[in-house]
Formats: C-alpha cells, sequence, structure tokens
C-alpha cells in the first residue's frame, strides 16, 4: 500500500492502523520518552511534575493537531517562539536579572559538563524549555519528516549528555528509537512492509548488548554513579573509598554501596578547638543523591559570620598528602596562605579549590563558630528567612507519605525544632546499625533506609535524618568533611582518610547552621580502628607520622580553669567547648519520649566487602541489574534486545526447527479423532526426514508401503483413516497411536 493511499484511508474516516508508521512514531515516541524522563526527574525533585506533564501533554496535542493544517516553517516559528518565550519567563523569574556575560558562561558550563540539577530554579527552566523540542520532534513525526524530527529531539537529549544529566541507558534508549524512526520512516515513504525491519530488530539487539559491554553509546554518569580516584588506596579490595566518595563528590555526591576505609594520613591541623573539618554542603536531595545548586564567586579577602553569637577558630592546615578541598570548621571568614589565590566562594557559603594543594604546603583559614546554648536553640523559633525556608525543605515529589508520617510518630512529643532534630538524630542512632556492606538503594535512599535497611554508614544516616526533618518542613542540609582526628598534642590533630564523614547541619534563627551527628559514633570508630591496626600489621608505612601511634594525647591533670562562658551558654558545637545537649527528650515528668528506642541495635562495623551484610549488604554486582528489578529503561531495552533475538532466531530458521523439535517429541491430549490426525501428522514427520516426504498422488498406505514402514506405523495411519473417514475411534486407540509415535520418535532419536 502507498503513502497516499494509507494517508486517504485516515482522511476518510477508515479505521485503518498502519503497522510500519505505527513503528517509526514509536521510535520518535521513545526519542521524546528519552529527553523527556530527564526533564521529569528535574520537575520531580523541585518541585510537582504535574504542571510539566500537562505542559508536555498540550505540545503533543497541539503539534497532532496542527500537523495537517500549518506548514513546516510556521511550526519551526511556534517552537523557536515557545522557547525563546519560556527563556524569557524563565530568566525574568531569577532573583538578581544576570547579565549577558553571566548567563553566556552559565551555558557554557552547561554544556561542559555542569548538571542542569544545579540550576536554582531547574523546575522553571523545564516548564520553559521543555515546550519547543516536544511541540517540534512531534510535530515533524505526524509529516512523515523523520530525520528532521530525530534532529530536533536528538539536538535536545545531546544538551543533557552534555550537562552530564541523562545516564547511558537513557541516552541508549534515545538512540534506539532514533534509529528506529530513521530506518522505518524510510520504509513508511517507500511503502514498504514491515518485514522489511527484521533485519534492523536483529542489528538493535546487538547494539544494545554491545553497549552493556562497552560505551558504545555516549551518556553522563549514572546519577547514583561512585566517584573513584587516587582515594581508593589503602582500603579493602572492591569498591572504592568513603573519602572518595564524599570529598571527591564535587557538585554532586551520588549515595554509594559497599565502601571501604582509608587509613592514608592527608593533613594535619593546629586548631584552637577540635571540630568537624568542614569540606562542602548540599542543598538539593535527588532521592538517590545530592547536589549543591548555585554558582561559586571569588574569594575576596573576607566572608560573612554566623547571624548569631560565635567563637573564633583559627586553624592551620599541613598538607601530608596531595588535596584538593580546603576543610574548615563552620563558618569559615578568611583563608589564608598558599591556597588564598585559587579558593572560591559557592552559594552555600563554603570553600573550593581551584586546583590542588601540594604535599608539604600550608595555609591557614578563620572560623567564627556559632555559639548558642541548647535552650537559646530551643528558644530560636520557626521565623526562618524566605530563602533558607524554600531552599532547604525542599524534597522530590516520589517522597513516600510514610517518610513523614513515621518522623511526626518519633517526633510526637517534641514541641521546638530543636527537640525534634535532637530525637530524630538519637532515634537512628538507636534504630540503626553501622555497616559500609551494603546495597545501594534503587529508589528514595532514605525511605529505604528508614524502612527496609537494618544498617549503613554516615551518608545513609545523614540522608535519612535531613529528609525526616524537611518532612517536618525543617531547613537542614548534608554537610561533608573530617571529624577531628587522632589528636596528637593540645592543639594539633592528625586527620586519616577514614575519618572522611557526612553529618546534618540545621537551620536555627539568628543563630545559623548547627552540626547534628546521627551516625553513631562507637561503631564507626571501631570499624576505622580496625582498618588502621590492620594496616599497621602489613607494615603500610603511609598510615603513621612521627607523633602518631602512642595513643591519644591527654591533658595533664590539673586544676580546671573556670569556663569562659557560663555553662548553661556553653556551645551547643562540639567545637569548641563540650557538647550540653540532653540525651533524650524527655515528657512533662521525667518519661522519655514515646518511639524513641533507647536500646543499642547490633552493629555491623565491616570495612571490607564481604556478603550478607546488615542491611541487606553483599556484592552490588550480582544479576545483570546489581540485584535489583530493572528501571524502566531497561525494560524497555531488555524488550527489544528479547525482539531483536527472537527475529534473528527465526530468520535463521532456528526457531522454525526448536518449535518442530519439541512438536514432533510432544503431543498433548484433545480428544480422540484430532489426537489420532495429529499423532499421524508427527509420523509423516518422523519419516519424511528418514525416507522422503510422501508425494500427493500417494496415498497413506501407499506411501508406507513405498518406504519399507513397520507395522507400528502401518498402525498408527488405521487408527487415523478411522478417525477420519469413519468417525469411529476409541480413546484406547488414540492413545496408542500416540505412544506408537512416540515409541518412533524415540526409536529414531537413538
Amino acid at each position: 500500500m502507498s503513502t497516499e493511499t494509507r494517508s486517504r484511508g485516515v482522511s476518510l474516516g477508515v479505521v485503518e492502523v498502519d503497522p510500519v508508521r505505527t513503528v517509526a512514531l514509536g521510535g520518535i515516541a521513545l526519542l521524546i520518552s528519552a529527553y523527556g524522563s530527564v526533564f521529569y526527574h528535574f520537575v520531580d525533585v523541585t518541585g510537582e511534575p504535574i504542571l510539566y506533564l500537562l505542559v508536555a501533554a498540550v505540545a503533543l496535542a497541539a503539534a497532532t493537531s496542527l500537523s495537517n493544517s500549518i506548514r513546516f516553517r510556521w511550526a519551526a516559528v511556534v517552537a523557536v517562539g515557545l522557547l525563546a518565550t519560556g527563556l524569557t519567563l524563565y530568566v525574568l523569574s531569577l532573583p538578581r536579572q544576570p547579565p549577558l556575560v553571566p548567563l553566556v558562561t552559565d551555558a557554557i558550563a552547561l554544556m561542559t559538563g555542569r548538571s542542569l540539577l544545579q540550576v536554582t530554579n531547574v523546575d522553571l527552566w523545564v516548564l520553559g524549555v521543555s515546550p519547543g523540542p516536544l511541540f517540534l520532534t512531534w510535530y515533524l513525526a505526524m509529516r512523515r519528516r523523520y530525520v528532521a524530527g530525530v534532529l530536533a529531539g536528538g539536538g535536545t537529549l545531546g544538551f543533557l549528555v552534555l550537562t552530564t544529566d541523562a545516564s547511558t541507558v537513557t541516552t541508549l534508549l534515545g538512540v534506539v528509537g532514533a534509529i528506529v524512526a530513521v530506518a522505518v520512516g524510510d520504509m513508511d515513504r517507500r511503502g514498504d512492509s514491515l518485514k522489511a525491519a527484521e533485519p534492523l530488530a536483529v542489528l538493535l539487539a546487538v547494539l544494545i548488548v554491545l553497549s552493556a559491554v562497552a560505551p558504545i553509546v555516549p551518556g553522563g554518569p549514572s546519577r547514583t554513579a561512585d566517584t573513584w580516584s587516587r582515594f581508593q588506596t589503602g582500603g579493602a579490595a572492591g569498591g572504592g573509598t568513603v573519602e572518595a566518595n564524599l570529598l571527591e563528590a564535587d557538585n554532586q555526591l551520588g549515595i554509594a554501596g559497599n565502601l571501604s576505609l582509608s587509613p592514608d594520613v592527608r593533613f594535619r591541623v593546629e586548631s584552637d578547638a577540635e571540630s568537624y573539618w568542614q569540606v562542602g554542603t548540599y542543598d538539593r536531595y535527588t532521592g538517590d543523591g545530592w547536589v549543591r545548586t548555585g554558582s561559586t564567586d571569588s574569594y575576596r579577602g573576607n566572608l560573612d559570620g554566623p547571624p548569631g553569637r560565635s567563637q573564633t577558630v583559627s586553624q592551620t592546615y599541613t598538607a601530608v598528602d596531595e588535596m584538593d578541598v580546603v576543610p574548615a570548621a563552620w563558618k569559615p571568614v578568611s583563608v589564608g596562605g598558599s591556597v588564598a589565590d585559587d579558593v572560591t566562594v559557592n552559594d552555600l557559603d563554603g570553600l573550593e579549590l581551584d586546583g590542588s594543594v601540594s604535599k608539604g604546603d600550608r595555609f591557614s583559614v578563620t572560623s567564627q563558630v556559632p555559639v548558642a546554648s541548647a535552650e537559646e536553640l530551643r528558644a530560636a523559633g520557626t521565623d526562618y528567612p524566605s530563602s533558607v525556608e524554600e531552599r532547604y525543605t525542599r524534597l522530590p515529589s516520589s517522597t513516600s507519605d510514610r517518610v513523614a508520617e513515621r518522623t511526626a510518630r518519633i517526633t510526637a512529643r517534641a514541641n521546638t525544632t530543636y527537640d525534634t532534630a535532637r530525637v530524630v538524630e538519637r532515634w537512628l542512632k538507636n534504630n540503626k546499625g553501622y555497616s559500609l556492606d551494603v546495597r545501594r538503594p534503587r529508589k528514595n535512599v532514605a525511605d529505604e533506609f528508614l524502612f527496609e535497611m537494618d544498617a549503613g554508614y554516615c551518608t545513609y544516616f545523614a540522608t535519612t535524618m535531613v529528609v525526616m526533618l524537611r518532612t517536618q518542613d525543617i531547613p537542614a542540609r548534608l554537610a561533608v568533611g573530617y571529624t577531628p582526628g587522632e589528636r596528637v598534642a593540645e592543639d594539633e590533630w592528625v586527620v586519616r582518610g577514614y575519618n572522611a564523614h557526612s553529618w546534618v547541619e540545621v537551620y536555627f534563627p539568628e543563630v545559623g547552621w548547627v552540626r547534628f551527628d546521627p551516625t553513631p559514633a562507637g561503631p564507626r570508630r571501631s570499624a576505622e580502628q580496625q582498618e588502621l591496626t590492620r594496616a599497621r600489621e602489613n607494615n603500610r608505612t603511609d598510615v603513621d607520622l612521627n607523633d602518631t601511634g602512642g595513643g591519644e594525647w591527654t591533658a595533664t591533670p590539673t586544676a580546671t580553669p573556670a569556663p569562659l562562658t557560663p555553662r548553661a551558654e556553653q556551645p551547643v558545637q562540639e567545637a569548641p567547648g563540650p557538647m550540653t545537649i540532653p540525651d533524650r527528650i524527655t515528657r512533662p515528668g521525667g518519661t522519655p519520649a514515646p518511639n524513641v528506642t533507647l536500646s543499642s541495635p547490633s552493629v555491623t562495623a565491616t570495612s571490607t566487602n564481604g556478603s550478607g551484610g546488615a542491611g541487606g549488604g553483599g556484592d552490588e554486582s550480582t544479576g545483570p541489574f546489581g540485584g535489583r528489578p530493572p528501571t524502566r529503561e531497561e525494560a524497555t531495552l531488555g524488550a527489544i534486545v528479547l525482539l531483536g533475538l527472537v527475529v534473528g532466531l527465526r530468520r535463521s530458521g532456528l526457531t522454525g526447527r526448536a518449535y518442530r523439535a519439541v512438536w514432533v517429541r510432544y503431543q498433548p491430549t484433545k480428544d480422540p479423532e484430532t489426537d489420532a490426525e495429529r499423532a499421524f501428522e508427527r509420523l509423516e514427520y518422523v519419516l519424511a526426514e528418514r525416507h522422503r516426504p510422501r508425494r500427493p498422488e500417494e496415498t497413506p498406505r501407499q506411501y508406507l508401503k513405498a518406504i519399507g514402514a513397520d507395522e507400528r506405523a502401518t498402525q498408527v495411519a488405521y487408527v487415523r483413516e478411522r478417525a477420519r473417514y469413519a468417525g469411529e475411534v476409541t480413546r484406547e486407540e488414540a492413545d496408542e497411536a500416540v505412544a506408537l509415535v512416540d515409541d518412533i520418535v524415540g526409536w529414531r532419536g537413538a
């Protein structure tokens, strides 16, 4: 049937399905779904995806309805107009209208690897940008201009590959759709039948299988991909280290699975007080990882301190190994020394390093550490700045309601933000074990850790606490860096790779960001000590310095000096000063709050990639999908591979031979007449292969006599004649015929 005939059939109102065109449009639909799924992920992370789905549906419906009424040039004008209008509205929505140069530099950054998830208002960007490509891609497909449609859709997907937001699987799905649209679309124009596309199905199956083995198709890294580097050294065999995962994540932190610990010494720090040496924070939770949004500015010599009272903490860092981060007690206000000219400041007031610190280099950081007592934090209230509340309470719309419900039950007796944070912190410490042997969740990490896992390491604890607090509209974020390390003098610490850690920061009005750490400290330190002991037993030379290995430094007992501030006003942070927060939240009258389990859970402090660890641990590589169900994209590609395999086998004749091999050896019973006829058909097939086929002019009896068949074959033919011509065959006779043929087949096989 020609293209014109098919078109007339549709225009005359005749209900007719053109399989060739349907498959070609299906290829375009796969391409659209590939980049559309990335857009959907953006708006799911940052807001409600319903509006995006509505916008996409309207764009596709408009393309369908206008495909028969406007020419291509006007459709291009509509698409460009939609894109320009959307981008203009996006720019106008920004709090500060950037000049042209920042917009150009941001565009260049996006096309050279910066994720769109780092864009603060990415949901508005999607709503502004997506209608144009969706409209044009589908309009061209409906006009049977498949190549042009692939160029429009492929350009959109290619942009998302450059921003690293389209994973390899998503990209492969789009590439497969594009190939189908172009190849089958050409058949549609020529009027070929769908049978001509069978070789294409085989080629696509080969492409997909090869892409699973080697990166044939380009694509951004998986959103949950782990980051490995030189920090892999020193840990247990197998996966990467906690340090590599946390400290080399840059602006995107993927939640990993099995990890190990590295005991290598990284740096020394001389400080006025013990602290967590923060390296970075993350504000946007994606469900399977974290993203730091916003851009960076040059360091101009000083930064603002926290909004409330603070104490100055001076630190001097000496790199024992090469470093590409600037650790600092929160909140840093100035930097000096070798890194001062290479430091930038991100939107979250964190320090970033443009370059690296060489071994032996020294630099200084001055921080203003927030000082607030527990009572001050309880009285801080919830009058958050709108920018803080909007940014740090967002959660993906796909986050399960059960997380909020569980959190509300746990914190039912907590009346303040501070009490809520403390209850959640202690509940996680007391109800989840510590283990490095975990299987990375497929979906929402916090949801699965809270409900499906028994144990995890710091990233799981901190991520879950942030999400739980955000469900209660409490601004919280994830922080990464190093714990204090081994104290070797009154004001000096040695920090190793295994001190890499993640924790939680909660915002309090008029105070700023305050640290909470839900990871059980005892099991974590035990795992670190095990790794260090193992390294020393193996005579590792990179895990100790001249003044380490002799035990932690302790102060010489002296009379206790008077504190700098009254005890009730001692800082809630661990630096400077001791923690003065209570062990538990209590009801009036002194009884513990409900749902806060104070008994210690079982702990698996494992630092190797074993099998069967807590929380469903084990090797993530088990099975084709790492022991998890396939995603929709993977299932679609799997179906295409299966189709190509079936087509290839059929074209090679293997499926026919396989079917006949089963058919001739197995006969299900039905009624006697049917069974007798089927038994004779099987007999003919066997005799045709052993001797020769029956000629058209030969009767069954003549054929059997001519080839010298034995009495078993003659009896089968007799039963078949009675069934066909006399209509008189018993169940026993039919069963006998089937058994005789089974015997002949078995004899033939022998």
